[in-house]
């Protein structure tokens, strides 16, 4: 008897579909959001400190070509908080996916319709290996790197054109070196951006590998000692193949502003609330933040100590809004935490639980915003959705006009900016190979 076809031969099947234009063009807007992100990323410390620690050991200055330019490019895309994200996979694809396919698409002189393929193809499988990873996974791990790095694998299988069966294997070399710890967001480091440059370079090397005839086991995602029985409790191999309307790619959230995604909602709401504030100088008695429970495991952070820190801070993120208005990389800065008002504004804020954004989560990230007065005035807001997400999509010209941003943020002169613009938007109709550069390190520190 023959046995029934493993979940990655499956999930490889599903993968290797046909792609439309329509998920073509909206593959576009993740490349030019990823490569603005990147760029921003690319102008900090930490930016710096990769840039120089991915050479080769006891050789400074000399890169380890052509490794290191994709470990930077994977590294830089997450620093600043202003990647994709798909709420119910609780994985930002992006900064792994992105970088990969272009590595391995300028290897090959891959046309753009065949980069946007394999970027449409590896979401998907990133997307749905983390719905099926669940909650018991992302206690502890990072999906991102986790489930990025078998998105990673199958657009890179994608672009080598691999068959089903090899596909496959790309899957299980991918599967047996997933990891990323979630221990980086409990203390301040840079090695979460590690997590997403490993997980590109082994995504590629588990194509490669089954391009030249190396097998991976075929049960790694549902077998005894494979993925799920490892890394997941409570998770759902089955939810890898439920059927979808459309690729998950049109279900991922493109953020608008530099901060963890968990913080969106609340920002939202306080935009909605600044507008109907009577001013700074009748600031409210209390702020209550209500939101879902991993908003508050991941954000709730009174004392911020670094832009880092406030970029997971509900209460930094909600006061520098009601202050300020949309928050960019100056809302974050060291000068931000420090400015008396904004600690002030920090101090009144308590979030808490709310259980129709717990009961809703993580298919949607809500949150309710209450100000109070000690006279009795409330002011209120509520918002399922956040702006960018798929019930919310920011416009292609919002999200041109943020990565435009992000790329000026990060030192690349407007002449530049406006050449990848238009190549990034044009490769729906471009057969001839890709041209699309590295990202490349600024001569200075420009973002904190």
């Amino acid at each position: 008897m023959t046995s029934p076809p493993s979940l990655s031969a499956r999930l490889a099947a599903l993968c290797l579909a046909p792609v439309g234009r329509h998920a073509r063009e909206r593959a576009t807007l993740h490349i030019l959001d990823w490569y603005g992100c990147a760029a921003a990323g690319a102008a900090t410390a930490t930016g710096a400190a990769l840039w120089t620690g991915l050479m080769l050991p006891g050789r400074p200055g000399e890169a380890a070509d052509p490794w290191h330019a994709l470990l930077f490019d994977a590294a830089v895309g997450n620093i600043l908080e202003m990647d994709d994200i798909h709420r119910a996979a609780l994985c930002h694809p992006g900064p792994v996916i992105v970088p990969a396919a272009l590595f391995v698409g300028r290897r090959l002189r891959a046309p753009g319709t065949a980069v946007l393929d394999a970027i449409v193809r590896g979401y998907e499988a990133a997307i749905r290996l983390g719905r099926a990873a669940g909650a018991g996974h992302y206690r502890h791990w990072h999906p991102t790197a986790t489930c990025g790095v078998i998105g990673a694998a199958v657009a890179s299988a994608s672009l080598l054109e691999l068959s089903g069966p090899a596909t496959a294997h790309a899957i299980g070399h991918a599967a047996t070196r997933a990891a990323g710890l979630w221990q980086v967001r409990l203390e301040p480091n840079m090695a979460k951006a590690w997590h997403n440059a490993h997980a590109a370079q082994t995504g590629v090397q588990a194509a490669s590998l089954a391009q030249a005839g190396a097998t991976a086991p075929a049960a790694i995602l549902e077998g005894e000692k494979g993925f799920f029985a490892a890394m997941c409790p409570g998770a759902d191999p089955h939810a890898v193949l439920a059927p979808t309307g459309d690729w998950q790619l049109h279900d991922t959230s493109i953020k608008p502003w530099p901060a963890c995604r968990h913080t969106h909602p609340a920002i939202d709401a306080a935009l909605v609330l600044r507008e109907r504030l009577p001013g700074r100088q009748d600031p409210p008695a209390r702020v209550d933040v209500a939101t879902y429970a991993d908003a508050l495991g991941f954000c709730d952070n009174p004392m911020p100590r670094n832009p880092a820190e406030a970029r997971f801070s509900l209460q930094h993120a909600v006061a520098v809004t009601l202050l300020h208005g949309e928050p960019g990389f100056p809302a974050f800065a060291p000068e931000m935490l420090q400015e008396p008002t904004v600690a002030a504004w920090r101090a009144r804020i308590g979030p808490s639980l709310d259980d129709a954004a717990q009961q809703a989560y993580p298919a949607h990230f809500g949150a309710a915003l209450t100000l109070r007065w000690g006279d009795g005035r409330v002011l209120e807001a509520r918002l399922a959705d956040a702006r960018g997400d798929p019930e919310r999509p920011l416009a292609p010209q919002a999200v041109a006009a943020k990565a435009r941003a992000n790329l000026a943020a990060g030192g690349w002169p407007p002449a530049r900016t406006d050449t990848l613009v238009a190549h990034c938007l044009g490769l729906p109709m471009t057969s001839t190979p890709i041209s699309l550069p590295h990202i490349p390190l600024p001569t200075e520190v420009l973002l904190s």
